[in-house]
């Protein structure tokens, strides 16, 4: 069983990583289409092609991590459409090798690709980003959404925040940040406006600060203004970079537990989370579609091939890959637009491929 496992799972790997770099490379032309145009437009701000090579470089994990499950699928759909023509796999079920054991063999290849798609797309990816938004912050300028910026809210104690940020760079530096402190019954206490500011572990540091605070007066309605300019002032909260920048961008970027904090912060704040809670179950079960994918592929080796077939069935399993990816992202807009159960329209992809591809290898192994 053993040298079995190693041929089949070399025959995967080799295939899988030779689709995976076909795709990658696709990805990184349009990238370079897109950085040249870059180049002519950011050439007065000092932005050069070594800076470009890089920034594309750095997209590697994210479109690996995007590419990895449709490649698993293509992969051993060809190895098992080639083992079936060739007559491999029959010499295999004739020398013992059973669907149900065929079946947690490839479940054991795809833990390894769970474990990679999952470092990629919570480690590798995220982190790469970072270092391209460093590298490609000071030509573009700062990250805005509109002409409000981005809001956030916060509860401390007593006190709630609302928080305006109207220029992130992505990692740690912001412009324009206006603070508004609020009591339990919604009475405006002060408002902090920071010319600049830097995120810092559980505070931040705001620079060119203008405090102004509202205190009311013995006598209703009187009002007294009190107004303060400080060179720096640190402000604790536990507002943190990524979450600035979720606000500013889309979650899909952030990791698992990074999301998971956001959504916390969201709800303890009493602010709908339904779109972040989407994101984080998709990148729960997305890791796990490579299961699918290989229980997708078994049933094609007990196929009967023709010469000229294997080409045909591989494009069918092309078509099965981009139509999960299609239902995949549709079940995420539907289900925040029809505020439907995040974990069950993250998890409803993966099962319903999972019933057809079961359901295929029921009547194609087993019933036969």
């Amino acid at each position: 069983m053993k040298t079995v496992r190693r041929l089949l799972f070399g025959e995967i790997i080799r295939a899988v990583v030779f689709v995976a770099l076909g795709f990658l490379a696709l990805f990184l032309f349009f990238d370079m289409v897109d950085e040249l145009q870059s180049l002519s437009r950011f050439a007065g701000q000092g932005y050069l092609l070594q800076h470009a090579l890089l920034f594309i470089s750095l997209k590697i994990p994210s479109h690996l991590y995007e590419l990895l499950p449709i490649s698993v699928l293509i992969g051993s759909i060809f190895v098992m459409a080639r083992l079936a023509q060739s007559s491999e796999f029959t010499i295999l079920r004739t020398g013992g090798l059973e669907p149900w054991m065929a079946l947690s063999s490839l479940l054991k290849l795809g833990l390894i690709f769970v474990g990679m798609t999952f470092f990629l797309g919570d480690y590798a990816a995220p982190w790469a980003e970072r270092q391209a938004q460093q590298i490609k912050a000071p030509f573009l300028g700062q990250l805005t959404l509109g002409q409000t910026g981005a809001w956030l809210r916060e509860k401390q104690g007593n006190q709630q925040y609302a928080v305006n940020v109207r220029r992130f760079d992505g990692i740690d530096q912001m412009e324009d940040v206006r603070i508004h402190a609020f009591n339990q019954t919604g009475q405006l206490l002060a408002i902090t406006h920071a010319k600049n500011a830097q995120i810092q572990a559980g505070q931040w540091q705001l620079h060119q600060v203008n405090h102004k605070s509202i205190t009311a007066g013995n006598t209703h309605p009187s009002v007294q203004f009190t107004a303060v300019k400080t060179d720096h002032e640190r402000w604790p909260t536990g507002i943190s970079s990524d979450m600035v920048a979720a606000a500013l961008l889309s979650p899909d970027r952030m990791s698992t537990w990074e999301l998971f904090g956001y959504m916390r912060h969201l709800s303890v704040n009493n602010q709908n989370a339904q779109r972040y809670e989407i994101e984080f179950w998709r990148k729960v079960f997305y890791p796990l579609s490579c299961l699918v994918m290989l229980v997708l592929a078994l049933p094609f080796a007990y196929l009967h091939f023709r010469s000229g077939q294997i080409a045909g069935h591989v494009f069918g399993g092309v078509l099965a890959g981009i139509s999960f990816a299609l239902l995949n992202n549709v079940f995420s807009f539907i289900g925040n637009l029809q505020n439907w159960q995040p974990l069950l329209t993250s998890a409803a992809p993966a099962l319903l491929y999972s019933a057809v591809s079961l359901a295929a290898f029921w009547w194609m192994v087993l019933r036969r």
